[in-house]
C-alpha cells in the first residue's frame, strides 16, 4: 500500500505522487488513468530496487486537511 497524492495542473492533467518514493510521479487525463499510470510506476520502481538489492523505502507519510 503506498499513499498517492492526485492533483490537477493548469492544463488540466492530472498529476500523481508517490511522496514515499522519490521521483515516482505520472500522469493522466483522468484520475482513474493517472491512478493507473501510477501503479505501473510504483510497481516498477519497487522491482527495479529489489533487482538492484537496495532497500524499499517504508511507507511514512502523514495525510492531513488544514483547514485555513
Amino acid at each position: 500500500m503506498r499513499q498517492v497524492v492526485l492533483y490537477q495542473d493548469e492544463d488540466g492533467v492530472w498529476i500523481a505522487e508517490c511522496p514515499s518514493l522519490p521521483g515516482v510521479v505520472s500522469d493522466g487525463a483522468t484520475v482513474e488513468e493517472a491512478i493507473a499510470n501510477v501503479k505501473e510506476a510504483i510497481t516498477g520502481y519497487i522491482e527495479a530496487l529489489k533487482e538492484d538489492k537496495l532497500p524499499v523505502p517504508p511507507e511514512q507519510n502523514i495525510t492531513l486537511l488544514v483547514a485555513v
